[in-house]
């Protein structure tokens, strides 16, 4: 009875276990054959922002170095009683130099021409950037002082000089020898104003052909420069109205007289 007792507990609970482990069992995982879930969504690629280009360094614009030069050469190269000639070359373009035409400016004194002051004439060059520009109209005898001015108004601030117009001929000079020896003789030179206005001053030149020395003048005063004599008027007599006439005189020492005296007369 005992062992039917025991026997029949045994059986229950062991169906008692197995139905408990069956109710503690998980939910078996879906195969491949169940039904297909949703795809999961894909992430989006991003497109790439453009990048806008780097800006390009601006480079700069060169510097001229201009060299250290005259951008004009001139000089004068003729003259008349009335007017100079300047020749110029232009030896460099803008920025560093000029083109032509050139303006020349004449003033009546240096310190008008160093301020650029009360121009007496002026005269415009041709389009070489080598030529000369002569300027006319001018009093004789007198000094004029010149500058140079681009086509835009630069002016030059190199070239600055001086010319002097030539002197009317208006005086003559002749000699007669008075007195003659073996070791010298006297001379009388005769100066008459030929022109048409007064003179305010005359020089007489001539030039000695041998040994011959002044040893005294009287009438004018003797400058000597070798075999080149000048006498040029005392204080008395250089004031001359037009037919008006000075004379001076030498005595001249040497080995042999000559002939005559050949004079040039300036006023």
């Amino acid at each position: 009875m005992l062992r039917t007792f025991l026997a029949v507990t045994t059986m229950a609970l062991a169906a008692w276990a197995g139905t408990a482990v069956a109710e503690a069992a998980p939910e078996p995982t879906p195969s491949a054959t169940s039904a297909p879930t949703a795809a999961p969504t894909p992430t989006p690629i991003a497109t790439p922002t453009p990048t806008a280009a780097p800006t390009p360094t601006p480079i700069p614009t060169p510097t001229f170095a201009c060299p250290p030069a005259l951008p004009i050469g001139a000089g004068v190269t003729a003259v008349t009683t009335t007017s100079v000639t300047i020749s110029y070359s232009i030896f460099f373009r803008p920025p560093c130099g000029y083109d032509p035409p050139l303006t020349l400016s004449l003033f009546a004194s240096r310190e008008d021409a160093q301020q650029w002051r009360a121009p007496v004439a002026t005269a415009v060059s041709g389009p070489e950037r080598t030529g000369a520009v002569t300027v006319d109209g001018l009093t004789p005898n007198t000094e004029y002082w010149y500058r140079f001015t681009a086509p835009d108004g630069k002016r030059d601030p190199f070239i600055f000089g001086s010319a002097r117009t030539a002197a009317l001929t208006s005086c003559r000079a002749t000699a007669s020898i008075d007195a003659r020896w073996g070791s010298g003789f006297v001379v009388t030179a005769t100066v008459p104003n030929i022109g048409s206005q007064p003179l305010d001053r005359w020089r007489v030149s001539w030039r000695w052909s041998g040994d011959e020395r002044v040893e005294n003048v009287w009438g004018g005063v003797l400058e000597t420069v070798g075999v080149d004599q000048t006498v040029r008027n005392a204080t008395y007599n250089g004031t001359l109205a037009p037919g008006g006439v000075a004379r001076f005189g030498l005595l001249v020492s040497t080995s042999a007289v000559p002939d005559g005296l050949t004079l040039t007369c300036n006023g």
